[in-house]
């Protein structure tokens, strides 16, 4: 698993590749964790790049949103392929994030 963070101006970027499984999850969640306090920063998160995401990868996407909107910010995923956005829709969450 990739995972990479670009700070822009006004909003943080990070692009993920590869599957977000169980076993790469703490290493993700380590390089994530200073994004759950955004500071009024937006998150876009470019999933182009991810083929897989586990229940503990959605758990992560929910601490950044958590911080995200705490602080007035949103979070915005986008570019993800089929299978991820239908992980997105079983369990619901495809109501809850912006998606492009």
């Amino acid at each position: 698993m990739k995972t990479n963070i670009e700070q822009l101006e006004d909003k943080y970027l990070i692009i993920l590749e590869g599957e977000l499984d169980t076993a790469a999850a703490a290493d993700v969640e380590k390089t994530l964790q200073p994004l759950y306090t955004t500071n009024g920063k937006d998150v876009i998160i470019d999933c182009e790049g991810l083929e897989y995401i586990a229940s503990s990868g959605l758990r992560i996407l929910i601490s950044i949103l958590k911080g995200a909107k705490a602080g007035g910010s949103k979070v915005i995923l986008r570019n993800m392929n089929e299978d991820i956005k239908s992980v997105f829709k079983l369990t619901g969450f495809i109501n809850i994030f912006e998606i492009e």
